[in-house]
């Protein structure tokens, strides 16, 4: 099963290493960080025209989400128990 992220983008469920709220996240300065960090390498992806408000990571890396982290997190869990 995949995760639909937004824009077209999909994750398989068994690469998702976390969902997080984005405004939650980003108030930690080692967080700001590792994001830079990780748009500096490319591996951090903005989905949308609208402001991002979550963070899905993943194992080959990071996007940040126009979708709320409950929304993904519920289409996780209804796709996981069915």
């Amino acid at each position: 099963m995949y995760l639909q992220l937004g824009q077209g983008e999909v994750l398989p469920f068994e690469d998702v290493v976390g969902v997080f709220d984005l405004d939650h996240v980003t108030s930690q300065k080692r967080t700001r960080d590792t994001l830079a960090a990780m748009e500096a390498r490319g591996e951090l992806h903005t989905l949308g025209g609208r402001l991002p408000v979550s963070l899905v990571v993943g194992q080959t890396g990071a996007w940040l989400s126009p979708f709320s982290s409950v929304l993904l997190c519920r289409r996780l869990a209804d796709e996981r128990w069915e």
